[in-house]
């Protein structure tokens, strides 16, 4: 009989909720027309996205006609920033980003250093928080955009963003956070947030893949980055996925009716997981312990163990976690978020990321940190 597999990589994607599924395929039956068709069976694909989009905005706390539906958060990214670019003048074409980003922010600012735009970095903290004197410190009359993580794919810490918001106010910046990795495992209110765009996707909170939401503020200058239909008012061309943003809404809305039920008992396992390994494990060290985290993930280091290394040998022990961002698997160079941190870069490469989903059990969190202890010690002798 086979060993048992414990998928400890809920941040790079989730099991989908059989209650999803369900979802989706009862309205592929009922829905199946294209929601642009003027007929009948057009008329219910149409009524079916429609109420989806007000469920998502709604749960978020956003104005539905403000959600734009994507292919997934990445490509969220990629328009807002591109699409609100293109209409900064000249004069005031900076960028300013959070040190570690996801690379789909990061990538996307590479592009606009290409055409002409200067990059300003805020670092971070010891703890992965964004260092406020660093804020107060950027050029705040010069800047034309600015874009931050809300909480970190790879060490789950979860920044304040209230002084952003009130500068980007004051200096009248549009300004984009990516809520990916908080959406359906916190509390997300972008209305309080207060973002000029925000992107987000559901497959890291068992919701279906292949769709995400961009938030737009309704009125700022945006050019979309696509074109060849007039979906999503214009702004994000092509046929509408209407069974995705159902499965979308219907994970949102599971979450949120027992949201506090989940979110203590997934932040009891991380805990119970941390505690575990700390005594089977030592010396080990929590990346981001001394700030707010998502409930859910744990960046460790383990002193005298390369990561890759482990990371194959847990593979082979059936524990399923990651070296960083699984959008920059393939990658040897160590967490560009944990060299941001001041981590030295043997460190950094000794580091993994374990993110827990709901559907865990306690029996199952010991089996793993006794799985993970026995490989780490053995690769340190």
């Amino acid at each position: 009989m086979p060993r048992p597999v414990f998928y400890l990589d809920a941040n790079a994607t989730t099991p989908t909720d059989p209650r999803v599924w369900d979802a989706m395929r009862r309205v592929s039956e009922i829905a199946y027309g294209n929601p642009g068709s003027s007929h009948q069976i057009g008329r219910k694909a149409r009524q079916a996205l429609e109420d989806s989009r007000e469920s998502i905005a709604r749960i978020l706390e956003a104005a539905p006609k403000e959600l734009i539906f994507t292919s997934g958060a990445t490509e969220s990214t990629n328009l807002a920033l591109l699409g609100m670019a293109a209409s900064i003048p000249a004069e005031k074409r900076t960028l300013a980003i959070s040190a570690g980003e996801h690379p789909a922010t990061s990538e996307t600012a590479e592009r606009l250093q290409k055409q002409g735009w200067r990059i300003q970095t805020i670092p971070l903290d010891a703890a992965g928080r964004m260092i406020p004197e660093a804020i107060e410190a950027l050029p705040w009359s010069e800047l034309g955009l600015l874009a931050v993580l809300y909480a970190n794919n790879e060490t789950g810490v979860i920044q304040d963003l209230t002084r952003i918001r009130e500068l980007c106010s004051e200096y009248d910046i549009p300004w984009h956070v990516d809520v990916t990795q908080a959406v359906g495992r916190i509390p997300v209110s972008l209305r309080n947030i207060g973002a000029t765009a925000a992107s987000f996707g559901v497959h890291k909170c068992h919701g279906p893949r292949g769709i995400g939401g961009l938030v737009l503020t309704e009125g700022v200058p945006f050019v979309p980055e696509m074109v060849g239909g007039f979906q999503e008012l214009s702004r994000r061309p092509g046929t509408e996925a209407v069974a995705l943003a159902a499965g979308m809404a219907t994970a949102l809305e599971i979450w949120q009716a027992q949201q506090d039920e989940y979110t203590t008992r997934v932040r009891s396992l991380r805990d119970r997981f941390e505690h575990q390994l700390t005594e089977l494990a030592a010396p080990l060290v929590i990346n981001g312990l001394g700030a707010e985290r998502l409930p859910n993930t744990s960046n460790m280091t383990f002193p005298g163990v390369e990561g890759e290394a482990l990371l194959i040998a847990l593979d082979l022990e059936g524990v399923c976690c990651s070296l960083g961002s699984a959008c920059a698997s393939g990658s040897v160079e160590p967490s560009p978020v944990l060299l941001a941190m001041g981590i030295e870069t043997e460190a950094a490469k000794s580091s993994m990321r374990f993110s827990l989903h709901r559907e865990l059990t306690e029996d199952e969190i010991d089996e793993a940190c006794r799985r993970i202890a026995a490989a780490v010690n053995r690769l340190r002798q």
